[in-house]
């Protein structure tokens, strides 16, 4: 872990992506590390923030790490485990190559100089067993050229994000939280975020925590999770608003001994140990195990659904940003968080609809934009998305991208008691009240509507599929 000064020069002079980088050292409460600074941005890769969740840690919650010396953070870590494609291609997640249990890390995009920035916190999507905080269309560079702090993490996926056992639970200390460990470990980072962002120049009292399809699930988790409370002020959901509650954690552990029996072992009768005795990829392998056990009312991370929590005040009183693009799915659930957030306590909500399809991608998309069409365009990041960038994006599609990452710039900014956004170009984003009912499309150029008639033509172009009968 410890790397000389001369070992780090070398690696600056190296690396192509850090040719005309300088090293940037920032000390942590953990340690130091060496980033590389570039064109007003200092990059942080591979920084962790957690001990390696391996062995005895396995589906234990995160553990604060430290060390000595100087660490480089100038290389992305490994993802973690995950189905990886045997030709080398990336997964439905993005991600290829090699993967790792050691995985808890994370990277920061942070303005030059900055002093009070705003910081956002990303989670990725990926059905919940796929994904990675490192890919291209992730990458901060330009909310972080406009003052704002970006930081994107890796959490753990499938089983061994989300599991519970009754050996488990039986080992495991008294208070100590169960089965949502890839919420553990966002919380995790978001603790990380408050103890550390000051020494990027980052303001911890301005966290905006945002995440797409099961990233978004986890944030919409998260709104009303007791831990998560204070250490984020607003939040973003992407294609991914869930508002209902979970299986009890008796329930998890019945769906856990299933799982156990899936893989060989005796169900419920497994022992601790001959579950840490399992490898990885013989989970990540498995189509069955692969996912694990979601949505788990432990009473500790989750104690309500968050539609519940809106009713009780459980939910935390943030400013909401929810959406989902019109080729798929979603925008029944955003419009419902959104309704719901801005009826409730003093913080407004926000919907946004994203129509945009490039023209190289029409043939590609005829229902519209696909599921995590969106992600490069918020991010303004099209130069490095592998999905939505490459030779063929146009001056056209920057613009969209511009434009789009100009709004989310903008709610990173705002104060929490702000009722608008101005957006680039003199586009005013007003939250949602009971009388405008207003949504921001996102196309060409950004517009406003009702979000009611979009709703409705969301659902009759995606129909949910029929409730299963019940008789046999």
């Amino acid at each position: 872990m410890k790397r000389s000064m001369c070992v780090l020069a070398m690696l600056f002079a190296a690396a192509p992506a850090f040719a005309a980088a300088e090293p940037v050292k920032v000390k942590l409460d953990s340690g130091t590390v060496i980033g590389a600074g570039e064109g007003g941005v200092n990059h942080f890769r591979g920084v962790p923030f957690a001990k390696p969740p391996v062995g005895e840690l396995r589906w234990k919650p995160p553990q604060r790490i430290s060390w000595t010396g100087d660490r480089d953070a100038t290389q992305f870590a490994l993802p973690c485990p995950q189905p990886i494609n045997a030709d080398g291609t990336a997964n439905g997640g993005g991600v290829a190559g090699a993967t790792s249990e050691d995985c808890l890390y994370l990277n920061v995009w942070a303005p030059k100089n900055a002093k009070n920035a705003p910081i956002m916190l990303w989670l990725y999507g990926g059905a919940g067993f796929l994904g990675a905080g490192h890919l291209g269309s992730y990458n901060g560079e330009s909310f972080a050229r406009q003052g704002v702090m970006v930081v994107t993490i890796n959490f753990r996926l499938g089983m061994l994000g989300n599991y519970a056992h009754p050996a488990l639970s039986k080992a495991a200390a008294p208070g100590e939280p169960l089965g949502n460990y890839a919420l553990m470990d966002a919380i995790a980072a978001l603790e990380w975020v408050q103890r550390n962002g000051k020494a990027f120049g980052g303001d911890t009292k301005n966290v905006t925590l945002f995440g797409q399809s099961a990233g978004g699930l986890m944030v919409s988790s998260l709104l009303s999770s007791p831990p998560a409370e204070g250490l984020f002020h607003k939040a973003i959901v992407h294609s991914g608003s869930f508002l209902g509650g979970g299986r009890t954690l008796a329930q998890a552990e019945v769906d856990g001994a299933r799982l156990a029996t899936v893989l060989g072992l005796p169900g419920a009768d497994a022992t601790r140990a001959q579950l840490l005795a399992l490898k990885a990829d013989q989970m990540t392998g498995n189509t069955t195990t692969r996912s694990g056990v979601y949505g788990v009312i432990d009473g500790k991370i989750r104690t309500t659904g968050t539609k519940d929590g809106f009713a009780s005040g459980a939910t935390h009183d943030v400013p909401v940003m929810a959406g989902s693009n019109n080729g798929e799915r979603g925008a029944g659930a955003a419009d419902e968080l959104a309704d719901l957030a801005a009826a409730t306590g003093k913080a407004a909500a926000w919907q946004y609809y994203f129509t945009y399809v490039p023209t190289w991608r029409a043939a590609q998309q005829p229902k519209g934009a696909i599921h995590s069409a969106e992600i490069a365009y918020a991010f303004d990041s099209l130069n490095t998305s592998t999905f939505s960038g490459g030779p063929q994006t146009t001056a056209a599609d920057h613009a969209v991208a511009r434009r789009m990452n100009s709004c989310w710039v903008a709610f990173a900014k705002a104060p929490v008691t702000a009722k608008s956004l101005t957006c680039a170009e003199g586009f005013v984003w007003p939250a949602r009240t009971a009388q405008n009912d207003a949504i921001a499309v996102f196309g060409a150029t950004p517009k406003l509507e009702k979000a009611a008639p979009i709703v409705a033509e969301n659902v009759r172009n995606f129909p949910a599929a029929p409730a299963p009968s019940a008789s046999r």
